[in-house]
């Protein structure tokens, strides 16, 4: 895959996750404000109903009282009285029927301590209707004409709807400048409001308040406070002009937790989904970035063996031709000189392949080590001896610090006298002048520290994180500069971590490296 061809996947990737996310966050949103509304309406139903129940409530208790009142034999202080009859005469019968309706209205005077509202009295009216039915016979009895009357039917009734409109406008005026306290208490307020709120999905807590004229009264709860950014109200006790001075005002202390609460199983849907796609395309990201990497390293790695593997070859083949010479075939010295260089090419090639063999057997777990007690300071001394001699030739050094005194640890002779010459062979490789090596033991707790230092050319903070990866190489300009494939290190790392043990690196660019293993002791 071309660089440019990646960067645009990766940009349309993350551009259609930043879109999927602002989508989700658009419809949440949404979704809180809708519920807000519908907060606010239902909100408004039930103060509406709570307003309508306490005007009701006061009309049944007075019109109660008032009824109590005249049902107890008080009679009106007037009466006014309009009477309509109506004659029809059956000729077929021989009968005369006279229909009557007849609507009287009674005024009576009703103390105002019978409605504790300050007047002294005040004056209310029923209307009554009362409709009559009379049947009379015509006849002649030896011939004389007579009219009896044959059946009477009276029938009472109240106007009910007309006496409770009356009632309703007489009371809204004779009770517009009582108290508000008088005509409703806030423990009633607080019971129709819990109801109300029930009934139309508001379960939270509530502080309420009614206020006339922006000034507070008695009626409220203790916690009210008037917030104009949250409180909802409506009137209270309209006049007869659907007029108020009072209004009815709730507020919701734990507004915003309750609208939350009730997307709170969608938002959290929302977070797991989004959630799972932002770790699915980090993960492929991080996957196409690194398969990415793995690509550019092996073709390194492929330029570096191909390298390895042909200066080994050609020396080789040179070395035949040589060989071959009539006049270099009769030089036994120089033959036997050549032989030499043939095999130590040859042993050189073969160590490159059991290397690569080794790091793809371990990775399998097809790579069997068997484990013993060694003594760590002789596995380092054995370790030292295979370089000292390229050390020396370089005019650098080699110097042991075996301070521990304990260094019985359980590991596999061969292959770890392999990670601490793969340690060494590197700080003699990135030494641009002559090597300079100190190896260092110390015991810390039940574990022992084998540190080895150089003075070479370090590394920077960026090649320190991929130092132990497999294939991994620094570049510099010249993947060529530094004999190796990259597996050396990956194989110390692997073959470190099946001994139960820990592999670090401490580095400064132009001022070496110090690298850290850290084993179980055993007694």
């Amino acid at each position: 895959m071309g660089k440019k061809l990646f960067i645009l996947l990766v940009v349309l990737m993350s551009l259609s996750l930043i879109g999927i996310i602002f989508v989700q966050a658009y419809f949440i949103n949404n979704t809180l404000k809708n519920e807000k509304t519908n907060f606010t309406l239902n909100v408004k139903r039930s103060l509406s109903s709570v307003s309508k129940a306490i005007e009701d409530k006061e009309f049944q208790v007075y019109s109660q009282r008032l009824q109590n009142l005249i049902e107890s034999g008080v009679d009106p202080d007037s009466t006014a009285m309009r009477q309509v009859f109506i004659l029809e005469q059956d000729d077929l019968s021989n009968e005369t029927r006279i229909y009557g309706n007849a609507i009287s209205e009674e005024s009576f005077k009703v103390p105002s301590l019978f409605f504790d509202i300050g007047l002294d009295s005040f004056n209310l009216s029923r209307v009554r209707n009362t409709r009559t039915t009379e049947i009379y016979d015509n006849s002649t009895i030896d011939g004389n004409r007579s009219i009896s009357l044959q059946k009477s039917i009276k029938n009472f009734s109240n106007l009910t709807l007309l006496e409770k409109a009356q009632f309703e406008s007489i009371t809204r005026d004779q009770f517009k400048n009582i108290p508000i306290y008088k005509r409703v208490s806030a423990d009633e307020v607080q019971s129709l409001l819990q109801k109300q709120l029930d009934n139309n999905g508001i379960n939270t807590s509530f502080e309420f308040a009614i206020y006339d004229r922006d000034l507070s009264t008695k009626v409220q709860s203790e916690n009210f406070d008037l917030n104009p950014d949250s409180t909802i109200g409506v009137p209270v006790f309209l006049d007869n002009n659907k007029e108020s001075d009072y209004m009815l005002y709730v507020d919701f202390p734990e507004r915003n937790k309750f609208l939350l609460s009730s997307i709170l199983g969608m938002i959290a849907l929302s977070i797991l989904f989004t959630s799972i796609i932002v770790i699915a395309y980090t993960s492929a990201i991080y996957q196409l970035i690194k398969q990415r990497q793995i690509s550019q390293i092996k073709t390194d790695f492929i330029n570096n063996m191909t390298h390895e593997f042909k200066t080994p070859i050609a020396t080789i083949n040179l070395a035949l031709d040589s060989i071959r010479n009539p006049k270099i075939i009769a030089d036994q010295e120089k033959v036997m000189r050549y032989l030499k260089m043939i095999k130590d090419e040859n042993k050189r090639m073969n160590a490159q392949v059991e290397n690569v063999l080794r790091i793809s057997k371990l990775e399998k777990n097809e790579l069997n080590i068997s484990k013993e007690r060694v003594k760590l300071h002789d596995i380092v001394e054995d370790a030292v001896s295979h370089i000292e001699l390229i050390v020396e030739d370089r005019k650098g050094y080699v110097k042991t610090h075996l301070d521990a005194e304990k260094s019985s640890v359980l590991a596999n002779d061969t292959h770890f006298t392999n990670v601490i010459v793969n340690i060494l062979d590197n700080a003699v490789k990135y030494s641009d002048e002559a090597p300079k090596i100190d190896v260092y033991t110390e015991n810390v707790g039940n574990n022992i520290l084998l540190k080895i230092a150089d003075q070479g050319n370090g590394m920077s903070k960026q090649v320190q994180k991929k130092v132990f990866e497999k294939f991994y190489r620094e570049h510099t300009g010249n993947v060529h500069n530094v004999k190796g494939h990259g597996l050396g290190l990956a194989y110390v790392k692997r073959i470190v971590d099946d001994h139960q043990g820990h592999i670090s690196v401490e580095s400064e660019k132009g001022k070496g490296s110090i690298f850290t293993i850290k084993l179980p002791l055993i007694s």
